[in-house]
């Protein structure tokens, strides 16, 4: 029985049968009345008591539920109210729903304030450093002013008060655009892009007003600031980068994703959110059409909160912060708005996740159509300007490359020789731009008859894939070969292919020409550019790449491709060839 004489009723309102009457078939009406549910939701009062989300199960109340809102002074109603009415139920059954209905902790600050927090106490000491740094450097610890020459009655400016200046602006600006924000944090470029772009702004102003004004700033001073302060910033926010991607891989400084759409595109969302966790997105259940709690998603283990229309209530069960949408065939044309007007304002988000995977963010524009968002995805194209900026990179690091490595190509090409007999280049033939064929130079890291033994070793084999042979331990590579396997070293004539013309220094894998007899029509656009000695699949897990992974990371490269992409690639590689981990074999 429940005691009300210590609570005070705020507001009460009847909702209708469709946002709680959840009917489940083959049920008695007893025990169909017994699922009915009340919702019990409490708030915290103007002296920061703090109240909890709880339900109670209570026999029906007709083709509708009563929802209250009340208070009670220091104490928690939820809790009390739940054992209360637990007990005319089934006590196992209501200690079990509780359990499983984690409550949100709204007095503990949300990640993504705490992470900005983070980044706005380091980033001010990083521009303390730098910029009161290169003023002492520059001038010492004494008074140096700033000689104003238009305006006699500000006469001087001292620095320390023009630096002073020049931190909080700079940190204004970075607050401005954004840089801190959640939505860029952790993964791709767009956060170290603002860095560099606001900085810039900030200085090319600064340079514009004192030649406006005539202010003598000494040039030296504010040559230095800019290029070492937007290092520092850079080399700071990608070490907190680091720091945030480990939190994540261990669960910790994740929104809590709800994703809200058809089966099939809820798995599909849910694979591209954990093939990468440094985005921060943690899947924690899904709405699906016709869902039943209690199930999971078929081929995932991705658990059902019920149906498109139960968003609200899975929330609350999972303790998550953001909706993400998957696809809106099953949601009424209003269904998305419905389900933003009913988030918590800045606690509670919602992603659109558009069936559209593997394109690059400048490839995409958002175009508002009479309230209607258009998404234009722009078809890959190649510039004869991008071609030559391209193969002009190539040119320069590949000759780069032979006069610095050559000592170690020729203590290498040693060492085969010295180690097992035959030549120590290996010529294969490979499939490379438009579809080619062009030979591949490679240290030999195997015995001569090797393609001879390749079919008795294909029932053997242990990684690869369907199409891609691999080995982990395959009994034709020699022991130098092993070594030079591992540490990437066997693929180092291959820069004269790249100054040749034939590959380049990144792009997708060459393949062989029996592996392409076997490819989808789809396959053959990775043709649309030169193989490259690196690549998307050499950074993000080689050997132990499915075939459709593989052609996915091949793809989205051709589809996507930028300088500083390849840039990026290299700098891993470079990582990953010093560091190869398990799956370089």
């Amino acid at each position: 029985m429940l005691h009300w004489g210590r609570y005070r009723p705020v507001a009460c309102r009847v909702k209708p049968a469709c946002e709680v009457d959840h009917r489940v078939r083959g049920l008695s009406a007893l025990e169909q009345a017994r699922h009915d549910t009340i919702t019990m939701t409490a708030t915290a009062d103007a002296r920061g008591r703090q109240w909890h989300n709880g339900r109670i199960r209570v026999p029906s109340l007709g083709t509708g539920a009563v929802g209250l809102r009340g208070r009670r002074e220091g104490g928690d109603v939820a809790s009390e109210i739940l054992g209360a009415a637990s007990s005319p139920l089934d006590p196992d059954e209501s200690k079990a729903t509780a359990s499983a209905r984690p409550v949100a902790d709204r007095s503990t600050p949300d990640w993504r304030r705490r992470y900005a927090r983070m980044l706005w106490t380091s980033d001010a000491l990083v521009l303390l450093i730098v910029v009161f740094g290169t003023q002492i450097a520059w001038f010492g610890l004494g008074n140096a002013d700033v000689s104003i020459r238009e305006d006699s009655r500000l006469s001087t400016i001292s620095y320390w008060g023009f630096s002073t200046a020049l931190v909080v602006v700079w940190m204004w600006s970075l607050s401005l655009i954004d840089s801190r924000s959640d939505r860029i944090v952790g993964a791709g470029s767009a956060e170290y892009i603002r860095i560099v772009s606001v900085s810039t702004r900030v200085f090319g102003i600064i340079a514009i007003l004192a030649f406006l004004l005539r202010v003598d700033v000494a040039r030296g001073y504010l040559l230095i600031s800019f290029p070492l302060g937007v290092a520092a910033l850079l080399l700071e926010r990608w070490l907190w980068r680091r720091w945030l991607i480990a939190k994540r891989a261990a669960g910790e400084f994740t929104a809590r994703v709800v994703l809200v759409g058809s089966a099939a595109s809820v798995a599909q969302i849910a694979a591209s959110l954990r093939r990468s966790t440094s985005a921060g997105y943690r899947v924690v259940g899904a709405c699906v059409p016709g869902g039943r709690p209690g199930t999971t998603v078929e081929s995932t283990d991705i658990p059902i909160f019920g149906d498109v229309t139960d968003v609200a209530s899975a929330l609350t069960v999972a303790d998550a912060d953001t909706v993400a949408i998957t696809s809106t065939d099953e949601l009424p044309p209003s269904g998305v708005k419905r389900i933003s007007w009913g988030l918590e304002a800045g606690r509670q988000h919602l992603v659109l996740a558009p069936g559209i995977i593997d394109v690059a963010g400048p490839r995409i524009q958002t175009r508002p159509v009479a309230g209607l968002p258009l998404i234009h995805v722009e078809t890959p194209r190649y510039s004869l300007g991008q071609r030559i900026v391209k193969r002009t990179m190539d040119i320069v690091l590949s000759l780069i490359g032979i006069v610095v490595l050559g000592p170690l190509m020729v203590a290498v090409a040693i060492a085969i020789r010295s180690t097992s007999g035959g030549p120590a280049i290996f010529g294969q033939v490979r499939i490379g731009y438009d579809g080619r064929a062009f030979r591949m130079l490679k240290f030999r890291t195997m015995v001569e008859d090797a393609e001879d033994r390749l079919a008795a070793l294909v029932p053997e084999r242990d990684a690869g894939n369907e199409v891609l042979f691999k080995m982990s331990r395959d009994p034709r590579v020699t022991p130098i070969g092993r070594f030079l396997r591992r540490f990437s070293l066997d693929e180092l004539p291959q820069l004269f292919n790249v100054l040749g013309g034939s590959m380049s220094l990144v792009g997708p894998r060459p393949p062989l020409p029996r592996e392409v007899a076997r490819y989808d029509d789809h396959v053959h656009r990775r043709f649309l550019v030169k193989p490259g000695i690196t690549g998307m699949w050499q950074i993000s897990g080689r050997s132990s790449l499915s075939w459709d992974e593989s052609v996915r990371l091949d793809l989205s490269y051709v589809e996507n491709w930028t300088l500083i992409g390849d840039a990026v690639i290299l700098f891993k590689t470079l990582r990953a060839a010093l560091a190869p981990g398990d799956t370089a074999y």
